[in-house]
């Protein structure tokens, strides 16, 4: 790609990621400024401001009232949001023991048994 002056493209979802990394490491809640900050890039105000937008429409952030503004948190670690999304999917399924079958029969050995590990603490929390 040729450079006109400016970084070359970030590959998808690098940024995404990098401001989730932000949000995740800090104490509070943080404003896009602040964020922005963070990153040590050269982006406009307003490339930070539709990133956390549109995560906090998808529910990946909470924000509250900063002043005139908005600041941003994450709204679950990381663990916590890839397992919202294969829930999301699972619920989009109609045919979910298959679904399950299928990615259980697709595990590592030791992620399999991980997987009975946590089903038996599971039921004995019950």
């Amino acid at each position: 790609m040729v450079e006109d002056g400016r970084d070359a493209r970030r590959p998808h979802g690098e940024l995404v990621a990098d401001v989730m990394a932000i949000l995740w490491a800090a104490d509070g809640p943080l404003t896009p400024q602040q964020i922005n900050a963070a990153l040590d890039r050269d982006l406009a105000r307003t490339t930070v401001t539709t990133i956390l937008s549109r995560l906090h429409e998808k529910g990946t952030l909470v924000r509250t009232r900063e002043g005139r503004g908005f600041a941003y948190a994450a709204a679950d670690d990381a663990a916590g949001l890839a397992a919202g999304r294969m829930r999301r999917e699972l619920e989009r399924e109609p045919e979910r023991d298959l679904v399950l079958k299928r990615f259980v029969s697709s595990l590592s050995d030791d992620d399999e048994e991980a997987l009975r590990r946590l089903l038996l603490e599971s039921e004995d929390g019950a």
